[in-house]
């Protein structure tokens, strides 16, 4: 009797097989921990980006018969990031820049009382021969409601037949030596409104077969003739000749 209390008086109170299971229980947990710390950073870094990136890493699109290759932070969203052939892009730049998301930019791309100072392109392939300057004649010269109406910044305004589709819509004209008269369409901000960040597009043609749409705010109408010129050399300048 006297032996077996000795015995039991000289066991370890915890067993070597005991430490062993605990050792390993803290290390899948310092484990566990720095995988949820490193998974958190990441997941943490994804949201702030809020869908926007700032690689500059080259995507080489296919759109009807052009070929671009466009920096990946200028282009909208993630899934059209990715080389290869695509029915659209949709990208964004800053005026009067014409740069892509950076991270010191991120106010001007999340806070919406700053897209003002942001234009919005959709590239895709031609489906119309002429752009909206080359329709202006043939299309809406016979929607006009009423006579011209002169407009600020050498525009001229003309307002469209309620019946025609473009609710409150105005269409803004300037002639152009040797080219087509400039034509964008807007919705106009009411007296004592804001206007939005794309509330005046135009659409034009670039390259061998591509259409070119760009929205822009009606604030930034005074720039119409620079940000028409800086949005046909941005995309020119991005198509591939290989």
């Amino acid at each position: 009797m006297s032996g077996h209390h000795s015995q039991t008086e000289e066991a370890p109170l915890i067993s070597n097989r005991f430490i062993y299971r605990l050792t390993t229980v803290v290390a899948l947990l310092a484990l566990l921990t720095a995988g949820i710390s490193l998974g958190g950073r990441w997941f943490g870094e994804k949201i702030s980006l809020a869908g926007h990136t700032d690689s500059e890493e080259l995507v080489s699109l296919q759109i009807g018969q052009d070929k671009l290759e466009l920096p990946a932070n200028i282009i909208r969203f993630r899934d059209q990031r990715r080389s290869g052939t695509s029915e659209r892009a949709d990208l964004y730049l800053t005026w009067p820049e014409m740069s892509g998301f950076r991270p010191e930019l991120r106010a001007r791309f999340d806070d919406a009382g700053q897209s003002s100072t942001l234009i919005f392109l959709q590239l895709s392939q031609s489906t119309m021969s002429r752009d909206m300057s080359g329709r202006v004649d043939p299309i809406y010269s016979k929607l006009f409601d009423g006579p011209p109406e002169q407009a600020e910044f050498g525009l001229t305004l003309h307002r469209l037949d309620p019946e025609a589709g473009y609710g409150p819509e105005v269409l803004l004209t300037a002639s152009r030596p040797g080219e087509d008269d400039y034509a964008v369409r807007c919705l106009l901000p009411a007296a004592g409104e804001r206007s939005t960040g794309g509330d005046c597009q135009r659409d034009i043609h670039v390259g061998q077969d591509l259409s070119v749409l760009y929205r822009f705010s009606s604030d930034l109408l005074e720039d119409w003739q620079h940000i028409d010129a800086a949005v046909r050399s941005f995309v020119e300048a991005r198509l591939s000749t290989r």
